[in-house]
């Protein structure tokens, strides 16, 4: 579903500013993979999920999204394939419209618009069925303005909305970092629904390494742009924390000290 070959990205290069953010790094996901990432802070996480959905282009490599060469195709041009959610609960909605209307931008996104009534009375009943399977009451508030959402609504309505059409791709960027432990404990639980039910080729960044190896199927380690572990199967399901941690220690050395709170 995802193949990434030799992928370089470099910012400000020739300065002395040069980060080195991807180096030569290559990932495969199959489809209906769940792939949790860490890493310490500027291992390149964020900037993996920045080249998949467009928002930078590569300096060298490809990349392939369901057999579909996507390495020089813009952003807007990416967003029919993929559905993402930030660490920032503010993105990915519009705070002025009302529920509904966040929900219908969503459904028709990539779709040709017509001269009909934006929101019917069978959209709603399909809306109000989504919502109510966040189990937040969000059913019976379709005029609610997103932005007097808490941030944890927010963040469950964004989930729903960056799946509604099936994504090939589902990317998640540290969407629950934003938020206290219980709300957190709650979105990543309608995160696991939604990945289950519509069956979701899933890459998400966390820098809860708990988290890390409870969810999915497959876990990555990144360090200075490059993938330094990667376990799927029977291997993920033996690791512990003290086994990532000492992973890390071993490939990051003096940096280990700096980076182990962002990643316990």
């Amino acid at each position: 579903m995802l193949e990434l070959k030799n992928i370089t990205k470099i910012f400000n290069a020739g300065t002395v500013n040069e980060k080195v953010a991807l180096d030569g790094l290559s990932l495969t996901l199959n489809d209906g993979d769940f792939v949790t990432v860490i890493g310490g802070n500027g291992a390149g996480k964020s900037t993996l999920l920045n080249v998949v959905s467009g928002t930078h282009y590569v300096d060298e490599g490809t990349i392939s999204i369901d057999g579909v060469d996507v390495t020089k195709l813009p952003e807007y041009k990416r967003a029919s394939y993929i559905g993402r959610v930030f660490q920032d609960p503010m993105m990915g909605t519009a705070a002025d419209m009302w529920i509904e209307e966040n929900m219908s931008l969503a459904m028709d996104r990539g779709k040709k618009k017509g001269l009909s009534w934006a929101i019917k009375k069978s959209d709603r009943e399909i809306y109000k069925q989504m919502l109510s399977k966040l189990g937040l009451g969000l059913e019976n508030r379709l005029s609610t303005k997103v932005g007097l959402l808490s941030g944890g609504q927010r963040q469950a309505v964004t989930l729903l909305m960056a799946s509604m059409n099936h994504p090939k791709l589902f990317l998640l960027d540290e969407h629950t970092a934003a938020l206290d432990p219980k709300t957190a404990a709650k979105v990543l639980e309608i995160t696991e629904q939604i990945v289950e039910e519509e069956k979701l080729t899933t890459l998400m960044i966390t820098h809860n390494m708990k988290d890390a190896l409870r969810l999915g199927n497959r876990i990555i380690m990144m360090h200075e742009g490059k993938i330094i572990f990667d376990a799927s199967g029977e291997e993920k399901q033996k690791l512990t924390v003290k086994d990532l941690l000492a992973k890390f220690e071993q490939a990051s050395a003096g940096e280990f000290a700096s980076d182990r709170m962002l990643l316990v």
